[in-house]
């Protein structure tokens, strides 16, 4: 037998010969195939087929609405996957600056970018993803609190916020204490006052925040923070509501990163591709993470020079595909990025008009880019829940919403329908959702048992989660 072992070297520099692998010197034998390689022979044309047959199961923004609040699954123009391919982009990340002047300068002029829009000082592209953001603007809020000599523990976060903050917190090294919503759905200040103590270094908000709601007591809570020597930390992930008419430094924060995979048109789901830059005001810049990309005036190069740096985040500069993506849409839109967050904010309140009649609405209040409903009514009236209604969403060429999140509502549905869908899609999902509502009253059980126009039909999903099947079968 013949194998390409001839002409390998193993970590030792012994040479995998024939008789070395038939012998299992190297090799077990029971890792050997003894004979051919048992291949389907088939056309060009059929693999083809077989392929796109699988992409169609599969659901995609392309192929339909997908309202994921809190998830912002806009549509990613495919100039961006284009320009991102560009061979002058396809250069080894440990080449020097001299030789990738082209990719520092966009980087350099994303950040600027990004720093006009946020309103903040200071800027790194390196974390991967909004999570991995929200770790890296708390590994600088405890090394800024350790630099001063102060010993702060706790970290502040509302039970509306998104479920990585108190993991990202607790990562880094800090106690969470919870506050409570108001009855409008927003921070409850006097809570909040009634926890805020010198131990405390920093809150952690969304703005607007995970139900869809503006924080009107913003302003109160930056003074109370800041008075108490505490800072500010921003989830950007929600950033798409309020792009070009506001910024996280006007309400006062100190911290900020931002979903890149959502409001600047990257492609989001699946784990990654993501990207998630982290903005600090003044007093912070110098604990961002190494390198920062900066221009002397005549060349763009990487500063490794930061003084009180928490150090590199992720291997090279961050995922370089996804900045560049997001700067080509920076400057496809311009000044239009602001009318982006306008039409998302009227499609979510549009939405939440039309459908407030037929769904428990609990937070009745003009929204920003997304909106809760519930669907306790007719869970309690007809035994439809809130994972059957998204079921049911499936057999309407309908992504379900997110379910059950934000935890603050019981059978939760966050819709959020971005400024990519015109109107006639809404209104195709406001008749299907409105058509659910009335099949829950007349028909139940047909919700009960849907989907049943997917390639899947309806599983028992307790079983499947206590008792996985993960063996690989032929």
């Amino acid at each position: 037998m013949k194998t390409i072992f001839e002409k390998s070297s193993g970590a030792d520099g012994i040479n995998l010969t024939d008789e070395g692998v038939n012998t299992g010197k190297y090799i077990p034998e029971k890792f050997l195939r003894n004979g051919e390689v048992s291949l389907p022979q088939m056309s060009e044309l059929e693999v083809m087929r077989h392929y796109k047959e699988m992409s169609d199961m599969n659901f995609c923004i392309e192929k339909g609405f997908y309202p994921l609040g809190s998830c912002t699954m806009k549509y990613n123009p495919k100039v961006n996957e284009f320009l991102a391919g560009l061979e002058g982009f396809n250069i080894h990340p440990n080449c020097g600056d001299d030789l990738a002047q082209g990719s520092l300068k966009l980087m350099y002029n994303l950040q600027k970018a990004l720093l006009e829009v946020t309103g903040m000082d200071a800027i790194t592209l390196q974390p991967s993803a909004g999570a991995h953001g929200e770790m890296t603007g708390m590994m600088i809020i405890k090394k800024y609190f350790d630099t001063i000599g102060e010993k702060r523990t706790k970290v502040i976060i509302p039970d509306s916020a998104h479920g990585t903050n108190p993991a990202s917190a607790k990562m880094s090294g800090f106690e969470i204490v919870e506050i409570k919503s108001n009855s409008k759905g927003q921070v409850d200040i006097e809570a909040l006052k009634s926890v805020l103590d010198k131990d405390v270094a920093a809150i952690m908000m969304t703005n607007p925040n995970t139900l869809g709601i503006f924080e009107e007591g913003v302003k109160e809570i930056s003074d109370l923070m800041h008075a108490n020597g505490s800072l500010l930390y921003y989830d950007g992930a929600n950033f798409n509501a309020i792009m070009g008419w506001t910024n996280p430094k006007l309400m006062g924060f100190d911290v900020v990163h931002l979903n890149l995979h959502k409001t600047f048109s990257t492609p989001h789901g699946g784990g990654g591709p993501g990207a998630g830059p982290v903005a600090v005001v003044e007093k912070l810049k110098d604990f961002l993470p190494t390198p920062v990309v900066e221009f002397d005036g005549e060349k763009y190069y990487r500063n490794y020079n930061i003084p009180h740096s928490i150090g590199s985040v992720k291997d090279f500069w961050g995922n370089f595909s996804v900045l560049v993506k997001a700067y080509a849409y920076i400057l496809m839109m311009g000044k239009n990025l602001k009318t982006v967050s306008e039409n998302a904010v009227l499609n979510a309140n549009y939405l939440k008009e039309k459908l407030k009649n037929y769904y428990d609405l609990p937070y009745d209040e003009p929204c920003m880019h997304e909106f809760v409903l519930s669907g306790e009514k007719q869970k309690h009236e007809n035994g439809v829940s809130t994972l059957h209604i998204a079921k049911a969403l499936m057999d309407g060429n309908t992504h379900p919403p997110t379910v059950y999140f934000p935890l603050i509502v019981h059978e939760a549905l966050m819709i959020e329908p971005t400024e990519s869908e015109d109107k006639q899609k809404l209104d195709e999902f406001v008749q299907t959702m409105i058509e659910i509502a009335k099949e829950a009253e007349t028909n139940p059980e047909k919700l009960l048992s849907a989907p049943h126009t997917t390639p899947v039909k309806k599983i028992d999903e307790v079983t499947a989660a206590r008792h996985p099947d993960l063996k690989y079968t032929d």
